[in-house]
């Protein structure tokens, strides 16, 4: 709370993960608007291979100093970045990253790329740039927005030498260069091939579509890796628990439906939540049905149970507006 107190006053807005009255709706949200209001350009996709298991204390124990002078706080935090983790029961030391799930590690992680990132491209970068630019920074996962290719390039080439200067390693793969004008602005290509590239951010799939008005707009919509692994998650339950009363079935797949659409259920993510909530009534009525190697669960079976189990509809939960 300390801490927290003192760094509030230094994060920029492009900052959003783990800070008091933030959330990854409103990275999101402003995401959508920049890309709609510069009408797209590049977008490059920042990945930090191992980001907590990988920050050096060295570093981080440097920058705090610059702001905490409390001999108390400042060893309290070194203990917290010592303290071993214990998996399957024996305890290991590391001498770099932060334990995840650590009630600390959140706010290191921003301390640590506040500096190396935010206030890096604020100061440096941006002077320096002939077009208009965005940084938008989710804990350790970031995209900045280019309305000109060679700022994007030239940022994206300088980039590893800033990470590697703090100890941290970018993806090769999973870090990229992205097009992501709004297609009316391309200019056409031979053979007509090739339409604007997809981004991914915070579990969804960034994409151009056009609105019900006929105007190009930026969708988002569930991506793919999370949607496969959160319709594995429930199936994977359905079968761990199939032996369990229906009523507490019922009501455990009841609050993972409302989680999901409480996060995933945004303006235009639609049809990804009615694919969700139809594959997990498939994955509960299959793991009910081999409840018994003797019965099956028909459909005309199942749906009376749904009639008195229903499970909740998808919806959308959270509405963006076009901005002004």
């Amino acid at each position: 709370m300390a801490l927290e107190a003192i760094y509030e006053q230094d994060f920029l807005d492009c900052s959003y993960g783990f800070r008091p009255g933030r959330s990854a709706h409103q990275a999101l949200e402003a995401l959508r608007n920049a890309s709609v209001y510069m009408a797209g350009g590049w977008v490059l996709e920042v990945d930090i291979q191992k980001f907590f298991d990988t920050l050096d204390h060295h570093h981080l124990q440097e920058l705090v100093r610059r702001r905490v002078r409390d001999g108390v706080l400042l060893r309290l935090i070194g203990k917290w970045l010592n303290a071993g983790v214990m998996e399957s029961g024996e305890l290991s030391y590391s001498e770099a990253g932060t334990p995840q799930g650590g009630v600390i590690s959140p706010l290191l992680a921003n301390v640590y790329l506040h500096e190396v990132l935010d206030a890096w491209f604020e100061r440096n970068v941006k002077p320096r740039l002939q077009g208009r630019t965005m940084l938008v920074r989710y804990a350790d996962d970031a995209v900045m927005l280019f309305s000109r290719e060679e700022d994007a390039r030239r940022v994206m080439e300088v980039l590893p030498k800033r990470f590697a200067k703090y100890g941290l390693t970018l993806h090769p793969s999973k870090t990229r260069l992205v097009e992501f004008r709004r297609p009316d602005r391309r200019p056409p290509r031979d053979g007509g091939e090739g339409g604007p590239g997809t981004f991914d951010l915070l579990g969804f799939s960034h994409y151009w579509g056009l609105s019900r008005k006929g105007h190009w707009v930026v969708k988002q919509r569930t991506a793919r890796d999370r949607f496969t692994r959160a319709v594995r998650k429930v199936a994977d339950w359905c079968r761990l628990h199939r032996h369990r009363p229906i009523a507490e079935q019922h009501q455990a797949l009841t609050q993972k439906l409302r989680g999901h659409f409480g996060y995933y259920g945004i303006t235009g993510n639609h049809d990804a939540l009615e694919r969700f909530w139809k594959l997990t009534r498939h994955a509960w009525r299959k793991w009910l049905g081999r409840r018994s190697s003797r019965r099956r669960m028909p459909w005309h079976r199942m749906a009376g149970l749904l009639k008195r189990y229903p499970l909740p509809l998808p919806r959308i939960v959270r509405r963006w507006w076009a901005p002004a």
